[in-house]
């Protein structure tokens, strides 16, 4: 039989043509402040996502990789105001970020990789500590109150939409990418050393360095996210890496499934609508939802899709097709790309 694309398949080609086609028919504000700021949150919670789901690994530090991005974009092209004032080209300084940025995954994944457990998430989150009071003391880097007036590059200055585009076609590059890694030889053997990290080493895989590595992967995603991060937002300052964005990224990733590749996108567009339109619904005072409330909101949101499904959101659409399935008589098989099975332990 010829190979007939899976309904997963079908359906994450459906979802990317409607993003790309979106901006026909979606307000400016939807597109610019809505669906822009989801493809670069959810770019970042994807690399939590990966390391978790492959790899084991909880990481609080992707989002301190995410703002040393910007903070050495702000850097580099910043001509005056706060910071090293380096003036260069954008295009330059989008190569020295992500360098930077990659190579402070580096040295970070390889300080927590032989650590497991609620040790490496303790570990990761003393990253993200030290990180935000890095840049909020060490004011060469930062400047006094942030790095400001940081415009994209002139493709995409006065084109917010070609900034959301790049942030959808980043987003499917890195999709694809996490799954393609996967399946192979690396990525089963770190699927392995997330079952039976002990079994692993006994084989002879270098189990450390496979850690390493899923972390500097996705810390190089995560810089890419921090760089249309500054692009869309303008500025960067120590309070935008602080202890709170760090635990939105990881709620954002529990929101759309931390077990789903696709649940990264979707948490992502859940936090950044309500954020956006929770606070403007009708009586929406009347009921104490203000603006010093909303992180009660979200906890409240993130406790009643757990109490339904611990897999997030997209457990729950594996729940409802798989209920569906049993109506019509047909498969129950997953429709979207889940993480490879895990490796069931024998006996020696």
């Amino acid at each position: 039989m010829t190979g007939r694309p899976s309904t997963g398949t079908m359906v994450i080609s459906a979802v990317v043509a409607l993003l790309v086609l979106l901006p026909a028919f979606g307000s400016d504000f939807f597109i610019d402040f809505v669906m822009t700021r989801t493809m670069m949150l959810g770019l970042a919670a994807s690399t939590i996502v990966f390391l978790s789901a492959y790899g084991g690994m909880v990481s609080l530090a992707q989002w301190l990789i995410f703002g040393v991005s910007g903070f050495m974009i702000g850097n580099a092209v910043a001509e005056a105001g706060h910071g090293l004032k380096l003036g260069w080209n954008p295009w330059v300084a989008v190569i020295f970020a992500l360098g930077i940025a990659t190579a402070v995954a580096f040295v970070l994944g390889a300080l927590s990789a032989r650590t497991i457990g609620i040790y490496y998430l303790m570990l990761t989150l003393t990253y993200a500590v030290i990180g935000f009071l890095f840049f909020g003391q060490v004011t060469t880097f930062s400047g006094f109150g942030g790095v400001t007036g940081l415009d994209p590059p002139g493709f995409f200055l006065d084109h917010p939409k070609r900034l959301y585009y790049a942030g959808v076609v980043l987003s499917v590059i890195a999709y694809v990418t996490f799954r393609a890694v996967a399946r192979t030889s690396f990525g089963i053997a770190l699927q392995g050393i997330r079952d039976d990290p002990v079994r692993m080493s006994s084989l002879g895989f270098n189990v450390p360095m496979h850690r390493m590595l899923a972390f500097t992967l996705a810390g190089f995603v995560a810089a890419i996210a921090g760089v249309l991060n500054v692009w869309w937002n303008g500025q960067i300052d120590p309070t935008s890496i602080s202890i709170g964005p760090t635990l939105d990224l990881l709620i954002i990733a529990v929101i759309g499934g931390i077990a789903h590749l696709e649940g990264a996108w979707l948490g992502a567009f859940v936090f950044v609508a309500a954020n956006n339109y929770l606070r403007d619904l009708p009586l929406v005072d009347n009921i104490g939802i203000t603006e010093a409330r909303f992180n009660t909101v979200i906890g409240a949101l993130v406790l009643l899709i757990m109490v339904l499904s611990p897999d997030g959101l997209m457990g729950i659409i594996e729940k409802v097709r798989a209920a569906g399935r049993r109506v019509l008589g047909g498969p129950t098989g997953p429709t979207t790309a889940a993480p490879e099975p895990r490796l069931r332990r024998t006996s020696s």
